[in-house]
């Protein structure tokens, strides 16, 4: 137990001694992003649950200063396929391109791309399929929009005014 406060004690000492500073906290590069994106509207489902997210992660626009534009792409494929043809899994990829504006200058700050995929099981009547298929996009996008939020957060500190 003593080797493992003591291996976190140095730990700490390291981060402190390479200028680590947390970006939410006092002189981080992100204090400041919280409400400073505006986002595109959703107009469908997906983009619904993905601008949720980022909403909860980035905070809700006041005052914004910049604004994020995205596309989403998803498509979906049969991955557990018995021999007789049958899709019983089916796999879910998503990817969004985005791009951080700056309002004043119109200047694109920041761009960038994430991807990831979730499944569902196909199996079941046709209303169980379609909850967990809708499931499965909802989960999707929420991680998608972590991924985003994650890369707008460290490199906040470049482009954030």
């Amino acid at each position: 137990m003593l080797l493992s406060k003591r291996s976190f004690l140095l730990f700490a000492l390291a981060l402190g001694a390479c200028g680590f500073t947390p970006v939410y906290g006092p002189g981080g590069g992100a204090q400041t992003l919280p409400g400073a994106i505006a986002i595109t509207a959703p107009d469908d489902r997906d983009s619904y649950e993905l601008v949720k997210r980022l909403e909860e992660r980035l905070g809700r626009q006041d005052g914004a200063r910049y604004t994020l534009d995205y596309q989403i792409t998803t498509r979906e494929e049969g991955v557990g396929v018995t021999p007789d043809q049958e899709i019983k899994r089916v796999q879910v990829r998503g990817a969004v391109t985005y791009s951080v504006t700056e309002l004043a200058t119109g200047k694109v700050v920041d761009k960038g791309s994430v991807s990831t995929f979730t499944s569902y099981s196909a199996e079941g009547s046709t209303v169980s399929t379609s909850s967990t298929e809708r499931d499965a996009h909802r989960r999707l996008m929420v991680a998608l929009a972590d991924l985003m939020s994650t890369r707008l957060i460290a490199t906040a500190p470049d482009w954030l005014a």
